[in-house]
Protein backbone atom coordinates (compact mmCIF):
# COMPACT_ATOMS: atom_id res chain seq x y z
CA UNK A 1 0.00 0.00 0.00
CA UNK A 2 3.03 2.32 -0.11
CA UNK A 3 2.09 4.26 -3.27
CA UNK A 4 -1.63 3.60 -3.46
CA UNK A 5 -2.13 4.02 0.29
CA UNK A 6 -0.20 7.28 0.19
CA UNK A 7 -2.53 8.56 -2.52
CA UNK A 8 -5.57 7.69 -0.42
CA UNK A 9 -4.05 9.53 2.55
CA UNK A 10 -3.26 12.58 0.42
CA UNK A 11 -6.75 12.44 -1.08
CA UNK A 12 -8.35 12.66 2.37
CA UNK A 13 -5.88 15.26 3.70
CA UNK A 14 -6.38 17.63 0.76
CA UNK A 15 -10.15 17.30 1.14
CA UNK A 16 -9.86 18.33 4.79
CA UNK A 17 -7.33 21.09 4.03
CA UNK A 18 -9.40 22.57 1.21
CA UNK A 19 -12.54 22.71 3.36
CA UNK A 20 -10.67 24.16 6.32
CA UNK A 21 -9.12 26.97 4.27
CA UNK A 22 -12.06 27.41 1.88
CA UNK A 23 -10.08 26.45 -1.21
CA UNK A 24 -11.10 24.60 -4.34
CA UNK A 25 -10.34 20.95 -3.63
CA UNK A 26 -10.15 20.14 -7.33
CA UNK A 27 -7.71 22.98 -7.99
CA UNK A 28 -5.54 21.87 -5.10
CA UNK A 29 -5.57 18.32 -6.41
CA UNK A 30 -4.67 19.43 -9.93
CA UNK A 31 -1.65 21.38 -8.68
CA UNK A 32 -0.44 18.48 -6.55
CA UNK A 33 -0.95 16.01 -9.40
CA UNK A 34 1.48 17.94 -11.60
CA UNK A 35 4.32 17.81 -9.06
CA UNK A 36 3.60 14.32 -7.66
CA UNK A 37 5.67 12.60 -10.39
CA UNK A 38 8.75 14.45 -9.12
CA UNK A 39 8.41 12.65 -5.78
CA UNK A 40 7.68 9.36 -7.53
CA UNK A 41 10.83 9.78 -9.63
CA UNK A 42 13.11 10.29 -6.63
CA UNK A 43 11.35 7.48 -4.74
CA UNK A 44 12.12 5.01 -7.54
CA UNK A 45 15.69 6.27 -7.73
CA UNK A 46 15.98 5.53 -4.00
CA UNK A 47 14.60 2.03 -4.61
CA UNK A 48 17.32 1.50 -7.22
CA UNK A 49 20.11 2.82 -4.99
CA UNK A 50 18.90 0.57 -2.14
CA UNK A 51 18.71 -2.42 -4.49
CA UNK A 52 15.09 -3.11 -3.50
CA UNK A 53 11.89 -3.81 -5.46
CA UNK A 54 14.01 -5.21 -8.28
CA UNK A 55 12.82 -6.68 -11.55
CA UNK A 56 12.11 -10.12 -12.91
CA UNK A 57 14.86 -12.40 -14.29
CA UNK A 58 15.94 -11.49 -17.82
CA UNK A 59 18.77 -11.83 -20.33
CA UNK A 60 18.59 -8.30 -21.78
CA UNK A 61 22.02 -6.65 -22.21
CA UNK A 62 21.30 -4.09 -19.47
CA UNK A 63 20.26 -6.69 -16.86
CA UNK A 64 21.60 -6.12 -13.35
CA UNK A 65 22.15 -8.19 -10.22
CA UNK A 66 20.75 -7.17 -6.85
CA UNK A 67 22.28 -8.68 -3.68
CA UNK A 68 19.04 -8.24 -1.75
CA UNK A 69 17.68 -11.09 -3.85
CA UNK A 70 19.24 -13.26 -1.12
CA UNK A 71 16.52 -12.12 1.29
CA UNK A 72 13.82 -13.50 -1.02
CA UNK A 73 15.50 -16.79 -2.00
CA UNK A 74 16.65 -18.68 1.14
CA UNK A 75 18.37 -21.55 -0.75
CA UNK A 76 20.41 -19.00 -2.68
CA UNK A 77 21.28 -17.22 0.56
CA UNK A 78 22.43 -20.52 2.11
CA UNK A 79 24.60 -21.19 -0.93
CA UNK A 80 26.11 -17.71 -0.77
CA UNK A 81 26.88 -18.05 2.94
CA UNK A 82 28.55 -21.43 2.36
CA UNK A 83 30.71 -19.98 -0.40
CA UNK A 84 31.58 -16.96 1.76
CA UNK A 85 33.14 -19.08 4.54
CA UNK A 86 36.47 -18.91 2.72
CA UNK A 87 36.46 -15.12 2.83
CA UNK A 88 38.43 -13.41 5.58
CA UNK A 89 36.70 -12.27 7.71
CA UNK A 90 33.72 -14.51 6.94
CA UNK A 91 30.33 -12.78 7.29
CA UNK A 92 28.13 -13.97 10.14
CA UNK A 93 24.78 -13.33 8.43
CA UNK A 94 23.21 -12.54 5.09
CA UNK A 95 22.95 -8.90 6.16
CA UNK A 96 26.68 -8.76 6.86
CA UNK A 97 27.41 -10.54 3.58
CA UNK A 98 25.46 -7.93 1.60
CA UNK A 99 27.07 -5.08 3.53
CA UNK A 100 30.58 -6.44 3.01
CA UNK A 101 29.80 -6.87 -0.67
CA UNK A 102 29.69 -3.08 -1.02
CA UNK A 103 33.48 -2.89 -0.79
CA UNK A 104 34.87 -6.45 -0.84
CA UNK A 105 35.92 -7.57 -4.38
CA UNK A 106 35.84 -11.22 -3.30
CA UNK A 107 32.19 -11.04 -2.29
CA UNK A 108 31.37 -9.04 -5.40
CA UNK A 109 32.89 -11.82 -7.51
CA UNK A 110 30.82 -14.33 -5.52
CA UNK A 111 27.65 -12.36 -6.20
CA UNK A 112 28.36 -12.28 -9.93
CA UNK A 113 28.43 -16.09 -10.02
CA UNK A 114 25.20 -16.77 -8.11
CA UNK A 115 22.84 -13.78 -8.39
CA UNK A 116 20.16 -13.69 -11.08
CA UNK A 117 20.37 -11.05 -13.84
CA UNK A 118 17.21 -8.97 -13.55
CA UNK A 119 15.39 -6.04 -15.09
CA UNK A 120 16.31 -2.73 -13.40
CA UNK A 121 12.59 -2.14 -13.04
CA UNK A 122 13.13 0.74 -10.61
CA UNK A 123 14.64 2.72 -13.52
CA UNK A 124 11.72 1.82 -15.77
CA UNK A 125 9.33 3.06 -13.09
CA UNK A 126 11.32 6.25 -12.51
CA UNK A 127 11.13 7.09 -16.21
CA UNK A 128 7.47 6.18 -16.61
CA UNK A 129 5.97 7.32 -13.29
CA UNK A 130 8.35 10.25 -12.96
CA UNK A 131 9.64 11.75 -16.21
CA UNK A 132 6.87 10.69 -18.62
CA UNK A 133 4.01 11.46 -16.25
CA UNK A 134 5.44 14.84 -15.26
CA UNK A 135 5.88 15.93 -18.88
CA UNK A 136 2.34 14.95 -19.84
CA UNK A 137 0.75 16.64 -16.81
CA UNK A 138 2.93 19.75 -17.05
CA UNK A 139 1.99 20.21 -20.71
CA UNK A 140 -1.69 19.62 -19.93
CA UNK A 141 -1.55 22.17 -17.11
CA UNK A 142 0.40 24.89 -18.93
CA UNK A 143 -0.65 24.50 -22.56
CA UNK A 144 -4.37 23.78 -22.31
CA UNK A 145 -7.35 25.32 -20.56
CA UNK A 146 -8.32 22.35 -18.43
CA UNK A 147 -11.39 22.37 -16.19
CA UNK A 148 -10.86 21.71 -12.50
CA UNK A 149 -10.37 18.02 -11.74
CA UNK A 150 -9.27 17.01 -15.22
CA UNK A 151 -5.54 17.00 -14.39
CA UNK A 152 -6.20 14.92 -11.28
CA UNK A 153 -8.18 12.44 -13.34
CA UNK A 154 -5.47 12.22 -15.99
CA UNK A 155 -2.88 11.64 -13.27
CA UNK A 156 -4.83 8.74 -11.74
CA UNK A 157 -5.45 7.06 -15.11
CA UNK A 158 -1.95 7.52 -16.50
CA UNK A 159 -0.23 6.55 -13.25
CA UNK A 160 -2.31 3.39 -13.09
CA UNK A 161 -1.53 2.51 -16.71
CA UNK A 162 2.23 2.99 -16.41
CA UNK A 163 2.22 1.16 -13.08
CA UNK A 164 0.44 -1.81 -14.65
CA UNK A 165 2.98 -1.76 -17.49
CA UNK A 166 6.05 -1.46 -15.26
CA UNK A 167 4.82 -4.22 -12.93
CA UNK A 168 5.20 -6.62 -15.86
CA UNK A 169 8.97 -6.25 -15.42
CA UNK A 170 9.05 -6.14 -11.61
CA UNK A 171 9.41 -9.14 -9.32
CA UNK A 172 6.11 -9.48 -7.40
CA UNK A 173 6.56 -8.63 -3.72
CA UNK A 174 3.23 -10.15 -2.66
CA UNK A 175 0.97 -13.04 -3.75
CA UNK A 176 -0.81 -12.53 -7.08
CA UNK A 177 -4.47 -11.52 -7.11
CA UNK A 178 -6.31 -13.12 -10.00
CA UNK A 179 -3.11 -13.30 -12.01
CA UNK A 180 -2.27 -9.65 -11.29
CA UNK A 181 0.39 -8.28 -8.98
CA UNK A 182 -0.82 -6.28 -6.01
CA UNK A 183 0.27 -3.05 -7.69
CA UNK A 184 -1.62 -3.91 -10.87
CA UNK A 185 -4.75 -4.90 -8.97
CA UNK A 186 -4.85 -1.71 -6.90
CA UNK A 187 -4.19 0.36 -10.02
CA UNK A 188 -7.50 -0.78 -11.45
CA UNK A 189 -9.29 1.21 -8.75
CA UNK A 190 -7.21 4.27 -9.63
CA UNK A 191 -8.39 4.02 -13.23
CA UNK A 192 -12.01 4.00 -12.07
CA UNK A 193 -11.38 6.99 -9.78
CA UNK A 194 -9.53 8.85 -12.53
CA UNK A 195 -12.32 8.30 -15.04
CA UNK A 196 -14.74 9.61 -12.43
CA UNK A 197 -12.74 12.84 -12.04
CA UNK A 198 -12.50 13.25 -15.81
CA UNK A 199 -16.23 12.67 -16.30
CA UNK A 200 -17.13 15.13 -13.53
CA UNK A 201 -14.81 17.79 -14.96
CA UNK A 202 -16.47 17.45 -18.36
CA UNK A 203 -20.08 17.28 -17.16
CA UNK A 204 -19.78 20.18 -14.70
CA UNK A 205 -16.77 22.17 -15.91
CA UNK A 206 -15.39 24.97 -13.74
CA UNK A 207 -12.21 26.90 -14.31
CA UNK A 208 -9.65 28.91 -12.39
CA UNK A 209 -10.51 32.60 -12.02
CA UNK A 210 -7.59 33.59 -14.26
CA UNK A 211 -8.85 31.26 -16.99
CA UNK A 212 -12.35 32.67 -16.68
CA UNK A 213 -11.05 36.23 -16.95
CA UNK A 214 -8.95 35.34 -19.97
CA UNK A 215 -11.96 33.83 -21.71
CA UNK A 216 -14.11 36.93 -20.97
CA UNK A 217 -11.98 40.02 -21.76
CA UNK A 218 -15.00 42.34 -21.42
CA UNK A 219 -15.05 41.57 -17.68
Amino acid sequence: MASHGGMIGLFLFTLWYARRHKLSWLSLGDNLAVVAPVGLFFGRCANFINGELFGRPTDVPWAMQFPKELYDVPPLADRAMAMARSINPPPGSVEQLIEQGRHDPGIQALFRTILTPRHPSQIYEALLEGVFLFLVLWLARTRFRAPRGLITGIFFVLYACVRILSEMFREPDAPLIGGLTRGQFLSLFLIVAGLGFIAFSMIKPSFESCDEAASNPSN
